[in-house]
């Protein structure tokens, strides 16, 4: 029984913020933690929080260190106040990536106009950047992209998950 899970359907894609626009009185009033779901993260959530709270942030991304950035958005950072977003750069300035993991104040729905199609890493992030309100918290946790069936294979594998209940049995 999962009674504080809410399911909604997009009727069609609204990107990777666009929908919580719908549940938007639902979550507001407090911090919350938003996440891409097609990775396997291991992130401690207190201190990613204690950067929140430290920088007065709007948003925090968790980032990782991994040694083919130019593969994903590559995050720069001064301090722990993010300075820029690099999509896929040829030549990257940075081994941090954004994770996928993000801590987001209420004041996060002031940079939505939704309900529209909105990419939370494009239309959002940069915004904040450039306005001194997005953190970076660096952690050392695992991470894996499951983004592909075979990167999904390995990361169950390496991190010792079961495929299926009538394996767990």
């Amino acid at each position: 029984d999962f009674p504080n899970i809410k399911l909604f359907v997009e009727a069609e894609p609204m990107g990777t913020f666009g929908g919580l626009w719908f549940l938007k009185n639902w979550i507001a009033g407090s911090p919350f933690f938003m996440t891409n779901g097609d990775e396997l993260k291991q992130v401690d959530l207190g201190k990613m929080a204690e950067i929140h709270q430290k920088e007065k942030s709007v948003g925090t991304i968790a980032l990782v260190r991994v040694p083919n950035p130019q593969d994903y958005g590559v995050v720069v950072c001064r301090a722990n106040l993010v300075k820029q977003f690099i999509e896929k750069p040829e030549n990257p300035p940075s081994n941090y990536i954004n994770s996928g993991l993000y801590l987001l104040s209420p004041e996060i729905f002031n940079y939505h106009q939704g309900p529209k199609f909105t990419m939370i890493e494009k239309d959002i992030f940069p915004v904040l950047a450039k306005e001194g309100k997005l953190a970076g918290f660096k952690f050392q946790g695992q991470w894996m992209d499951c983004g592909t069936f075979e990167r999904y294979d390995r990361a169950l594998q390496e991190w010792g998950i079961k495929k299926n209940r009538q394996e767990m049995s």
